[in-house]
């Protein structure tokens, strides 16, 4: 009897020590799971079901159509944007008129020449000072010749045009002739220097004249105020050629 007292004892301390076993396995599962969350930053799993979460559509402007970035110039004093194709929206304003498309025609070739005499500064430049107005003047009109190209581009418009293929077109609104060019080109330090602002400064009041003729009979929103920004940045830049050689502002 004893014996088997004994065997029954044993037997329910046996019995204990697992029942004690598995709540402390059960208390390290539950800390071990904590810990984990608390690592991680995720939550802690939550008892029950999980719930099923169905992810959100993936809409076509999300995803990459292929297409090349538009640039779209800053506003008076701000750098260029260069955004997606998806990020612009289709205009809605009136049909561009004649007016607006001469001056999108007239002024690439226009930007495109002042961009040829910049890239000369870096190494005949002898001032600092016209060297940094060079690169500014490159920055910003790069960018407004895209937009202009895209504007044609996007309205089925060929970019040449009878009113800038003739002689005295190529040296209206501040058009430099060939010849002028061909001198800055040979020309260094202060010497260039003077060249290029005397002759940047009546290219750039070219370009001030024909944004204000497109204010005056142009329609298109996009054409107006990119003819605003062209007006307000070269007049700034008039200025600051000026004071690079120690001229008067006008």
């Amino acid at each position: 009897m004893v014996l088997a007292k004994n065997g029954n004892g044993a037997g329910r301390r046996r019995a204990t020590g697992l029942v004690v076993l598995a709540e402390v396995a059960a208390v390290l599962l539950v800390g071990g799971a904590a810990l984990v969350a608390a690592l991680t930053g995720e939550p802690e799993p939550a008892a029950g079901p999980t719930a099923t979460v169905t992810p959100a559509p993936t809409t076509p402007a999300a995803q990459a159509d292929g297409t090349a970035p538009v640039i779209r110039p800053g506003r008076p004093g701000e750098s260029a944007e260069v955004l997606r194709p998806d990020q612009i929206s289709p205009g809605t304003g009136p049909t561009p008129n004649a007016a607006d498309v001469r001056f999108v025609r007239m002024m690439i070739p226009h930007h495109e020449q002042a961009l040829a005499m910049a890239a000369l500064a870096p190494q005949r430049a002898g001032s600092a000072a016209v060297i940094a107005i060079a690169d500014r003047i490159r920055a910003v009109q790069q960018p407004e010749v895209e937009v202009l190209r895209s504007w044609l581009r996007d309205r089925g418009l060929d970019p040449g045009s009878a009113e800038h293929g003739g002689h005295d077109a190529r040296t209206r609104h501040g058009m430099q002739s060939p010849e002028a060019i061909a001198a800055l080109a040979a020309a260094t330090g202060t010497d260039f220097d003077r060249r290029f602002v005397e002759m940047m400064t009546e290219h750039h009041e070219g370009a001030i004249q024909m944004a204000q003729e497109v204010l005056t009979s142009g329609v298109d929103p996009q054409i107006r105020e990119l003819a605003r920004n062209i007006a307000f940045e070269q007049a700034v830049e008039i200025g600051r050629m000026r004071e690079a050689l120690g001229l008067p502002t006008r």
